[in-house]
């Protein structure tokens, strides 16, 4: 009976809860706590994700697969478009393209056309190069967009060309967010301090603000925390860039129930 009253009182006593904040411009950093934060020995404690805001800023355009060739005479002279690095969609990829050949003086004045083209085929989820005149298209270079755009390492020719594989635009299927004060994770059958998981609901260039519905509370591992580790990686672990954007991540730390 006195047993029974321990626990019933137990779990009618306050519960300790406190937020933590972490924020930095970068996807793999430190917070350190001074003093420590000590929680009670006797106790068990639980965190939770409240929310995560920083901007869709992760590149799907960089130094591996910016550039873009074509050929204005049927091969015999080349040009070398390096697309700067930043967030695309397959549109703002065809913008950029047209806009260095207009600089290079290589498309139809009279008409105001362009002799290459990139369109995506909402249908098939592939993209389409169409090719006008003498020109021509090589996706052979080791830091070609082809990879994006769906195309093999090839040469392109023909007027009018569907890419051979589903555009690559999307590169971060999902954003997992990690903390090392936590167990009870795993992710592709392996331990990891994974608290959270999220796939963006805007736009590259707009705010995420991920506020998860229902909270999801994993075990702290330790009663005297001095730092957290924080990083956000993809689903393959890799860093994410955020281009010197700023993530700001809300916790929960509370007595376990």
């Amino acid at each position: 009976m006195e047993e029974l009253l321990q626990r019933i009182a137990d779990n009618t006593d306050p519960k300790d809860s406190f937020q933590i904040i972490l924020s930095d411009n970068t996807t793999s950093f430190n917070t350190r706590f001074n003093p420590p934060l000590q929680l009670k020995t006797k106790k068990k404690y639980e965190v939770a994700l409240l929310n995560l805001e920083t901007y869709y800023s992760f590149p799907n355009i960089d130094s591996n697969n910016s550039n873009f060739r074509y050929s204005p005479d049927s091969g015999t002279t080349w040009i070398d478009i390096e697309i700067p690095h930043g967030s695309y969609e397959v549109g703002d990829i065809d913008a950029t393209i047209k806009q260095r050949m207009k600089q290079n003086g290589h498309y139809d004045t009279v008409n105001d056309e362009y002799c290459i083209s990139i369109t995506a085929n909402t249908s098939t989820l592939k993209s389409v190069l169409t090719i006008g005149n003498d020109y021509q298209v090589d996706f052979k270079p080791v830091n070609s967009v082809a990879t994006v755009l769906g195309f093999n390492r090839a040469l392109y020719t023909a007027n009018y060309q569907e890419s051979e594989n589903v555009v690559n635009i999307l590169s971060i299927n999902s954003i997992l967010v990690n903390i090392d004060i936590i167990s009870g994770s795993y992710v592709n059958g392996t331990t990891q301090p994974t608290i959270y998981s999220f796939f963006p609901n805007v736009s590259p260039g707009y705010k995420i603000v991920e506020k998860p519905i229902n909270l999801a509370y994993l075990p702290v591992i330790l009663h005297t925390i001095s730092s957290i580790h924080t990083t956000l990686t993809d689903q393959n672990g890799k860093l994410l860039n955020l281009r010197g954007e700023y993530v700001t991540i809300r916790l929960e730390i509370r007595e376990k129930r």
